[in-house]
């Protein structure tokens, strides 16, 4: 197992060569700690902190079944067999956790927006469907004042057509009124001429008969 990891170690440092910094995690269930040397020391103590499972290290060097790294900007040595390259399961547990509950959390945004897009869908069908009964009863409106216009043309012209024929009337009626006054002068000069007359005839009557008994007088 230690050479397993400390092969591990050497690959990701070979790695290292084409990419400009390689990272390593530590595993294990309980923190690991970090040491100022490449050696377990006590007394005095080289610990310099304690790393937990999962935490992300930067590969500085290896030897000897340590790896030197760095982490924020401490650098110390680590025991390489509690490195790995690879996230620890639990890390790896705890990230989906995560993403989970972020997933869960958009879901139950995107929820929310959901149904707020749903009310304003069906406040829309509302709205378009009082639209419609509206453009129902404009087009039906449209559609009576239309026939209410044909019909007002259909009045002006019986109208004019009525006027027109008022005027030829009332130009009859002048007319007649017309000829009745000139018919009225007519009978009132021939009314006064046959008086006159009448009146001759009775002056010429009666001078005749006066004539005539004057002669019979002066015989007897």
């Amino acid at each position: 197992m230690k050479l397993k990891n400390t092969l591990l170690i050497t690959l990701v440092l070979l790695c290292s060569v084409a990419n400009a910094k390689s990272f390593v995690y530590v595993t294990d269930m309980v923190p690991i700690p970090m040491r100022s040397e490449n050696r377990i020391q006590n007394n005095p103590s080289n610990l310099i902190k304690m790393l937990d499972s999962g935490t992300k290290l930067e590969i500085l060097s290896t030897k000897s079944g340590w790896t030197k790294v760095r982490f924020e900007n401490t650098v110390g040595w680590m025991i390489s067999r509690y490195l790995t390259s690879n996230k620890p399961a639990r890390v790896q547990l705890e990230a989906l956790k995560r993403n989970s509950n972020n997933k869960r959390l958009s879901l139950s945004k995107q929820q929310k927006r959901n149904k707020k897009l749903e009310k304003q869908v069906a406040d829309l069908r509302a709205k378009n469907t009082k639209l419609s009964i509206q453009s129902g009863k404009l087009a039906s409106e449209k559609k009576h004042v239309k026939q209410v216009y044909k019909d007002a043309l259909k009045l002006e012209y019986k109208n004019k057509k009525y006027k027109a024929q008022v005027l030829q009337l009332q130009s009859e009626l002048q007319l007649l009124q017309s000829n009745s006054t000139i018919g009225q002068e007519a009978n009132a000069r021939n009314w006064f001429i046959v008086g006159a007359l009448v009146l001759f005839f009775g002056f010429m009557v009666g001078f005749f008969i006066q004539k005539r008994i004057n002669i019979n007088q002066r015989r007897f």
